[in-house]
């Protein structure tokens, strides 16, 4: 007979295994933390060593991989389809709006899947090299760490119109933002920890400038606004200026991984309109996560850390969908 101990213990982990069926759902539950321990468990360690070498280049290098991640995985799933060129057949989502002369960091990824080939051939994805640089990046400017799931597969295709709809834009409104984490299967927790990514990197005043100067078609600047870090926006960015000219996402600490994102949110110095509005909506209840995050940068991370894992589970292609790219650039022949 089975003691009541035994029987608790048998609940438990059956609740647990329904709640990541749950979770996860079909394709999903093959994801793994352990999925390549044996076919390339030095993966890790590999992806650090070109990261460690090309933060000496580009200390935004973090930030951009990051950014990868996040753009692959809102259009149809975390597949490496943001990676892939133009080719016949494929119209590349690097060309589209949120992309272009913007997403970076190609070349890097290009590198770690060459090192990783010559040690584990055809075993590792381009949309897993993303996950992993994504997670080291965050956890080498200081960020937490978490236990990466393994098991995705490349696309075979890439869908431009895709990023042109899906990808959130610094233009959109608070609804709008939802709206488009809410379709893939993310909430405002979610919304507010991986906008807490802006605690690090740069934004192009094109992004932001019609907050400085013409406000919806005010012309005026954003109320929301401190009037200090307007006027210092405004040097950056002078009106019909350079609009590839850069500003810190975070003013305090603008190459760290740290919960100064959300302070900055509370004292109105949010740089891009998304941002903002995640603490300047009245009644959204973004506001309360925002301050959770500010109060408590333990609090930020153990959630960050949660919704980069939700992320991450967006439709992946597993088992014998889609391929292993041998170049993250172009399908394989």
């Amino acid at each position: 007979m089975m003691s009541s101990s035994s029987y608790n213990n048998l609940v438990v982990a059956a609740a647990a295994a329904l709640f990541l069926a749950g979770v996860l759902g079909g394709s999903n539950a093959q994801l793994s933390a352990t999925f390549y321990d044996t076919s390339c468990p030095n993966i890790s360690s590999i992806v650090q060593g070109i990261i460690d070498q090309a933060q000496n280049s580009d200390v935004r290098i973090n930030a951009k991989l990051i950014r990868l991640h996040f753009h692959d995985c809102f259009v149809d799933g975390c597949d490496g389809s943001i990676l892939l060129d133009n080719a016949d057949g494929i119209v590349s989502e690097k060309d589209a709006n949120p992309n272009i002369n913007s997403a970076d960091g190609y070349s890097v990824v290009d590198d770690m899947k060459t090192a990783l080939e010559n040690v584990c051939p055809g075993v590792v994805s381009c949309a897993d090299i993303l996950t992993i640089a994504s997670q080291i990046s965050v956890s080498l400017a200081g960020g937490p760490t978490w236990r990466v799931l393994y098991g995705r597969r490349d696309s075979r295709t890439a869908n431009q119109a895709g990023a042109n709809s899906d990808i959130p834009t610094p233009f959109d409104t608070l609804d709008e933002n939802r709206q488009k984490f809410t379709s893939k299967g993310l909430d405002s927790t979610d919304l507010v920890a991986l906008s807490g990514a802006h605690t690090f990197g740069r934004a192009q005043c094109r992004t932001f400038s019609n907050r400085l100067y013409n406000f919806n078609n005010s012309n005026s600047p954003d109320q929301s606004i401190d009037a200090t870090y307007l006027q210092t926006l405004q040097g950056t960015c002078p009106q019909g200026g350079d609009g590839t000219v850069v500003a810190n996402l975070d003013p305090s600490t603008p190459n760290a991984f740290d919960n100064d994102y959300f302070t900055n949110l509370q004292n109105n110095r949010g740089l891009l309109q998304t941002d903002q509005e995640l603490f300047s909506t009245t009644g959204a209840d973004t506001v309360a996560v925002v301050n959770r995050f500010a109060g408590s940068q333990t609090e930020f991370f153990d959630a960050f850390a949660q919704s980069m894992i939700n992320m991450g589970n967006i439709s992946p292609l597993t088992g014998s969908d889609g391929e292993i790219r041998a170049n993250c650039s172009r399908v394989n022949a």
